[in-house]
């Protein structure tokens, strides 16, 4: 997986920017892992089904620290991030 792309929505950066920095770091680590294979078994990614309807595409998240998510989609060999934060972006 390491030859896809990586784009991230507005919406991420935008939350990204509000983490902690200790936040941040976590998220920076995770990035280090997930840009090799989004699928890795450290990062704990799981389907978001009410998500996935709502977006009509199949959306997962992974597990960065405590309730922090990243949320993303994969599109060909686009990979998607779209949200970062607690379990109350997947009703974003």
């Amino acid at each position: 997986m390491s030859r896809n792309t990586f784009k991230a929505a507005p919406k991420f950066w935008g939350n990204f920017k509000r983490l902690s920095p200790r936040q941040k770091q976590s998220v920076f680590a995770a990035w280090k892992v997930f840009k090799v294979d989004p699928f890795d078994p450290r990062l704990r990614t799981h389907k978001i089904n009410a998500l996935s309807a709502a977006l009509k595409r199949t959306v997962y998240a992974v597990e960065i620290d405590g309730d922090l998510r990243v949320t993303f989609y994969i599109d060909g060999d686009t990979v998607f991030t779209t949200n970062v934060g607690s379990h109350d972006i997947y009703r974003k």
